[in-house]
């Protein structure tokens, strides 16, 4: 039997910066509470060890009552007001948002202001789409499937602009990404003015393309991460695409007997992770494997 386990399993750099920061000033505070404006990631493994080190997440700024609060901003970023809400009530921000994330937002921020219309694909309630949105103006479209481009499309022609933008989510399918600017370009190329700028991050992509040879490459696949984690997820669907036995696990406690007795059948099991997933989570799964099989 053997197990093979993804290079870039694991935390990203903008993940392994926001969760070292967050230890820190949870240690350096630990008279106080420290805040996180939602999940400081998209692993509940992760974040329940972050809570037990006094980190304590919160949906809004409303709830909060405590005066010069120290409060995080999640690696996802927020919508730009919340900035601006923080400094009224007199909390102290720390910003940890994804330096990749906060570069999608200058760009927004910059196209915006060129009068360009701005299509940006990702998932419409992620985090990271709501804050990007924020910085895109008054005429964007969030575009999910490709069957929404049409809608998209009629939505910029209506606003009367003649330039479009369209940047992504950081973790968005890349895939999916190229394959909806061809259909925008087929549609709109020759009447408007078309920047496309690739933000989905070097890291997502690089993840992505080893998952796929990976899954290619064996019999079974184990993708480790948070279910609500948008880069694991699409790890997860590259897998199933690639390769016929595939389990999506947020930890080893969900590798039943069962499921480790069907593994045996095999001879080669990949091993994938994604970007908000600790390697204590990753080492755990190895070990159990390692005894098992």
């Amino acid at each position: 039997m053997e197990i093979v386990v993804g290079k870039k399993a694991g935390f990203c750099g903008g993940v392994k910066r926001a969760v070292e920061e967050a230890k820190k000033i949870t240690y350096q505070n630990a008279e106080k509470i420290t805040y996180c404006l939602g999940n400081l990631v998209h692993n509940p493994v992760m974040m329940e060890k972050l809570s037990k080190s006094g980190l304590q997440v919160v949906k809004n700024l409303e709830e909060i009552e405590e005066n010069q609060a120290s409060v995080i901003v999640r690696a996802h970023g927020v919508a730009k007001n919340i900035y601006e809400e923080a400094e009224e009530k007199g909390f102290h921000l720390i910003d940890l948002t994804c330096p990749k994330v906060i570069q999608i937002h200058d760009i927004a921020k910059e196209y915006a202001a060129k009068g360009f219309y701005i299509f940006l694909t990702g998932e419409k309630i992620h985090a990271e789409v709501i804050g990007t949105a924020s910085f895109c103006g008054d005429c964007y479209s969030i575009i999910e499937t490709k069957e929404q481009i049409p809608e998209a499309i009629q939505s910029f022609q209506k606003s009367q602009k003649e330039k479009l933008l369209i940047i992504s989510q950081t973790t968005f399918h890349l895939e999916k990404f190229e394959e909806m600017i061809n259909i925008i370009k087929q549609e709109l190329e020759n009447t408007t003015e078309i920047v496309i700028k690739n933000t989905i991050c070097d890291a997502t992509r690089l993840r992505q393309e080893e998952t796929e040879k990976l899954a290619s490459q064996v019999d079974y696949m184990i993708i480790i991460g948070g279910r609500n984690s948008s880069n694991t997820n699409k790890l997860y669907e590259i897998s199933c695409q690639n390769c016929q036995n595939v389990v999506f696990i947020e930890e080893a406690k969900e590798l039943s007997q069962e499921k480790i007795e069907e593994m045996k059948k095999y001879d080669k099991i990949g091993v994938m992770a994604g970007a908000s997933t600790p390697q204590s989570s990753i080492d755990e799964v190895l070990s159990l494997l390692r005894d098992s099989l």
